[in-house]
Parts: C-alpha cells; sequence; structure tokens
C-alpha cells in the first residue's frame, strides 16, 4: 500500500476514534513543576509545586527581603517586587527590587533598586515587551515607570503621575489612592485602579519612550463608595474585570483592543445576599480556559466567590463560595495550566493548595495550610527542563 493510502487511513481512524470517545482527550492542559513565590513581610518564601504529587513543597527563601508585591518578567528570567525602606530618620521610602532567577533553584539574586516615585508602593507589573516596569504608589496616588536594562536591572523612573480625585467615605475616601496597575494584552494601554476617586484611570502606554499619556475618556467612574482595587483580562482580551475593595462588586467591561475603550457591561457582588456583616474585596483573577473567575472577600468572610464567565457577553453568573481555610485572603493565583490554585491568608500566616475542577470550576483544598509570615502575593513560574 502507498504510504500516503497508509498516512490517510490512520488520519481517518484517530478522527473516529475521537469523535467515538476510543481516545481520552485531556479536558485541559498537564501542567508542568512550578517554582512559586511567595511575598511576604520577612521574606519572598519559595515553594515547588509537584502536580504529579498535588503537593507544594517548602524550598526556603528565596530571598530574605521583605516584599509586598510581586512581577515576573515575560522572558522568565527576573522577578521584580515592591518595598518600603525606612531611613534612620524614620522616614519611608517606597521602593522597586528587581532580581534575577536561578531556574535549577528558584532562587533570586538581587540587581538593584529604585524609588518607586511615590509612597507606599501595593502594586508592580512588566509591560508583554519587557521594557518596563510599572508600579501603583497607593498613599502619594502615583503611577510610575521604570524601565528596566537588558540584565533586568531598574532604570530610575522615566515617568510618574499624580492622579487626584476624592469620593464618599470620610476615612478612606478623601484623596487618590492608586491601588494597582495593568496593561491589555498588547502592553499599548494601561489601566489604574483609584481606590479613593472611585475611578479607573486609561492611559495610553509607550513602552518604546516609557511614557503614560492619558486616554479619552480619561476615566471610568465607578459608583460612589465603590474603592476600586485590581484589574484583569480574560485570555482573549476582549473583556477586562475589576474588583471593588470596598463595594464588594465586580465589574464586567468590553474591550475595544483598538481604541483601548471600556464599556460596562454588569456589576455584580461577591457576597452571598443576606451577608451583613464587614467585608473588603480584595484580589480578581480569570482560570486560564476564560471559562471562570475569583473574587477574594476578607475581613470578616475570608472566602473566594466563584462566577461562570458567558464567552458571548462575558457577564459574570454566580456559581458559589470557597472558604480559604485562614483569614484574611488578601492574595491567590492560579497554576499556568489551571489545575490549581494557592490561597494566600495573610492575618493567619498560611497558604493553602486547591485543585480546580476543570468542568465546574469549583475547589478542593489539598493538604494542610503552609506558613508564610503574612503572605501578601503568590506567583508561579513554570520550571525549565
Amino acid at each position: 500500500m502507498h504510504p500516503c493510502t497508509v498516512l490517510v487511513a490512520e488520519i481517518v481512524a484517530l478522527c473516529t476514534a475521537l469523535y467515538t470517545g476510543a481516545v481520552a482527550v485531556p479536558s485541559q492542559p498537564q501542567s508542568a513543576p512550578c517554582w512559586v513565590y511567595v511575598a511576604g513581610k520577612q521574606a519572598i518564601s519559595l515553594f515547588r509545586l509537584d502536580p504529579v504529587a498535588e503537593t507544594l513543597e517548602p524550598q526556603g527563601d528565596a530571598a530574605s527581603i521583605s516584599a509586598g508585591f510581586l512581577a515576573i518578567s515575560p522572558d522568565h528570567r527576573f522577578v521584580y517586587a515592591t518595598a518600603t525602606a525606612v531611613t534612620p530618620d524614620k522616614k519611608h521610602i517606597g521602593q522597586v527590587l528587581a532580581f534575577s532567577i536561578d531556574q535549577p533553584t528558584g532562587r533570586l539574586t538581587l540587581l538593584n533598586r529604585q524609588p518607586s516615585g511615590g509612597d507606599g508602593p501595593c502594586f508592580v507589573t512588566v509591560d508583554p515587551q519587557g521594557k518596563n516596569a510599572l508600579v501603583a504608589n497607593y498613599t502619594s496616588a502615583t503611577v510610575a515607570v521604570l524601565p528596566l536594562n537588558p540584565d533586568g536591572s531598574l532604570q530610575p523612573a522615566s515617568c510618574v503621575i499624580k492622579q487626584t480625585g476624592s469620593s464618599i467615605d470620610p476615612a478612606r475616601q478623601t484623596h487618590a489612592y492608586a491601588h494597582s496597575v495593568n496593561l491589555d494584552p498588547s502592553g499599548r494601554f494601561a489601566f489604574v485602579a483609584d481606590l479613593g476617586a472611585d475611578k479607573l484611570f486609561l492611559y495610553r502606554c509607550d513602552s518604546n519612550k516609557g511614557t503614560l499619556t492619558p486616554s479619552d475618556p480619561a476615566a471610568m467612574i465607578l459608583p460612589p463608595g465603590s474603592g476600586p482595587r485590581h484589574f484583569t483580562f480574560d485570555p482573549a482580551g476582549n473583556f477586562a474585570y475589576l474588583i471593588n475593595e470596598m463595594g464588594a462588586s465586580v465589574v464586567t467591561y468590553s474591550f475595544d483592543v483598538g481604541s483601548g475603550q471600556l464599556k460596562q457591561l454588569q456589576i455584580v457582588p461577591t457576597l452571598p445576599p443576606d451577608y451583613k456583616g464587614t467585608n473588603t474585596s480584595a484580589e480578581v483573577q480569570i482560570h486560564p480556559s476564560g471559562k471562570f473567575l475569583y473574587a477574594s472577600n476578607r475581613l470578616g468572610t475570608d472566602f473566594l466567590t466563584i462566577f461562570s464567565i458567558d464567552p458571548p457577553s462575558g457577564k459574570l453568573s454566580l456559581i458559589g463560595y470557597q472558604p480559604t481555610l485562614g483569614k484574611t485572603p488578601r492574595s491567590f493565583r492560579i497554576d499556568p495550566s489551571g489545575r490549581f490554585l494557592i490561597a494566600a491568608n495573610q492575618d493567619s500566616n498560611t497558604i493553602v493548595l486547591f485543585t480546580i475542577d476543570p468542568d465546574t470550576g469549583k475547589l478542593s483544598p489539598i493538604g494542610k495550610p503552609l506558613d508564610v509570615a503574612s503572605p501578601t502575593c503568590v506567583k508561579f513560574l513554570p520550571i525549565a527542563h
């Protein structure tokens, strides 16, 4: 028989087997082992996620430096962290720290540090081109761009923008508070959630020049008292989601990739309708499949709210709630394969590993909580082979 005839026959047989279910098709990608970095008040802790054994193994400290929030460069060679230095005269100085990654061990080596362009740095990210780190400074309400050298080290800020505004809460919204800065998948647009101003500020980002310029419109306005905190895109980049810390809600937006404009579609609560206690929402993350969204609630609630995402509309529907088995889940993260989620419980000094059901999005805890001093951020890094 001619080789081409054999090949065609094999393809037909394989297609038939797939159609009839005779060949198993993985329901989700197989996860690779990962280094897991957890920022805390004493160190950046290191863990190894073993996807076969479904274990999270402590590896000591990746770096003995207190850090608040972390970002990993697109090429997986560098880690950037927010931190605050205290001078001898008790002044607090916001900083961004750059580290190189030793892939075989996961350990971090400090490259340098630069002023963060304001007070109270609370969020850092790296643009998709790997040319700049962007940082949000909560207390001073500034957002800054710090260009990156080829060796991963930080240059001084090339752009610092101060945001203004206030809202209705007399304790927390007397002025602007920049809580996060995120980029769209192209890296051409930046979005800064400002808790104090009740606005999501929109900027055009020039990665070559290291600059931000206001978009038109310059901001999306939130209901008074919302307190916007964190922001994320779905994997396709068609929809974006904003979590409101004070309002305990998630806002759904459609995104125009050409103009960078957002259109509000929906606001849904993160709390049960009969809940009457205190709460502040914190983190929002989307499953790599784009099927589910997770939002954390803390200071009285301590659970993740799970939503399904309707593909055509991007709108959310409630699935349920999952306790994080600790106090104050300030941060959580989903591994690249979508099989695992790690919740960081800041006030119980623990992190907890969960598996994710690929069909329902529901979570199941694995093992015991692991100790980390005041964990505030979790990041995954696939281990190179």
